[in-house]
């Protein structure tokens, strides 16, 4: 792709949702992680719009979505994704979920299975108590007041510093430095620093992670299951990624060596041939293998009129609680 994907921003429920669309085929869904946005996947989208349509959100407290005070855990980001696919009419999609993405994925997956043809999870959280102090640090007392400090601009400058510091957790230089340090330079925003901590909070106390999948992962073995780690992951460890793979009768795990937390940025033309192959080898669950008693409603016929207007016809600028999408 010689140029930028198209950016688009659709007002959902009264909040302003970012969010990339590009592409032709089949849909695949790019879920980023905590302090993470569709720019996280910027590499990835060049290389897989030729054979996808690819829509990567920026989630409700990240990038430029909107802020707002609300609803932060899984459960209301699967939420919020349900309501997007259905504005863009689009009724089944493989899920890639990074990190805390992973657990939004798996969280869909489980809310809405009708809707899930495929699940990719990278690094994902959600599948195991251990996780590195820095993922802790901020579910600890008083880190609404330390946040700010950290991002001040003038210690931003003396990133090396700051650098050193992130080595003693085991991070090198690389893509998981650089994807952390764009996280720390965002918390200079007092408006994602509270969504940030909102969030972090739903899912990870200061002993480690709160929320598990692991016990529902058998209910959705019918969906066919990736997952990749990084064999040097020293924020979530890569026995997860191992738990997960026994949990999930059928699921395939694919270990980068030499990658840490991001292994799809570290070699993303690896990870691009791998989401094809998947895509390509697996089909998609038939109709009858979902459990129709745990189906939930799609969007609400109020917001699917609102989508066309009442009339099927999309048109474009800003309404309040309109979830027409229009170009950012």
């Amino acid at each position: 792709m010689d140029q930028d994907p198209p950016i688009f921003t659709m007002s959902l429920h009264g909040d302003d949702v970012h969010y990339v669309k590009a592409g032709g085929g089949p849909v695949v869904v790019l879920i980023h992680g905590i302090l993470g946005s569709r720019r996280s996947w910027e590499q990835l989208v060049s290389l897989l719009v030729q054979d996808f349509t690819v829509i990567a959100p920026d989630l409700l407290g990240h990038g430029d979505s909107a802020k707002p005070r609300g609803d932060y855990s899984l459960g209301g980001h699967a939420g919020r994704l349900r309501d997007l696919l259905d504005v863009l009419g689009v009724q089944r999609a493989t899920l890639v979920g990074h990190s805390l993405g992973g657990g939004v994925a798996m969280q869909f997956a489980w809310l809405f299975p009708e809707r899930c043809e495929r699940l990719v999870l990278i690094s994902s959280g959600g599948l195991g108590r251990d996780v590195s102090p820095i993922l802790r640090a901020p579910t600890l007392p008083g880190a609404a007041w330390v946040l700010p400090l950290i991002s001040a601009p003038w210690l931003l400058r003396g990133g090396e510093k700051l650098a050193a510091q992130l080595a003693r957790f085991g991070l090198r230089s690389g893509p998981d430095l650089e994807e952390l340090w764009r996280g720390y330079v965002s918390l200079g925003d007092a408006g994602l620093r509270r969504a940030f901590l909102a969030t972090i909070r739903t899912v990870v106390d200061p002993g480690g992670q709160t929320v598990s999948a692991l016990e529902r992962l058998p209910a959705v073995a019918h969906i066919p299951t990736l997952l990749v780690w990084g064999d040097r992951d020293r924020l979530i460890p890569v026995s997860h990624g191992v738990a997960a793979q026994q949990a999930i009768a059928g699921s395939r795990l694919e270990v980068f060596e030499e990658a840490g937390h991001v292994p799809h940025l570290s070699d993303p033309s690896r990870f691009a041939a791998l989401l094809r192959e998947f895509v390509a080898t697996t089909p998609t669950p038939a109709t009858d293998q979902v459990d129709r008693r745990r189906r939930r409603p799609r969007a609400s016929r109020a917001v699917r009129r609102a989508a066309t207007g009442g009339r099927g016809a999309a048109t474009s600028g800003r309404v309040p609680h309109d979830p027409r999408p229009r170009p950012a």
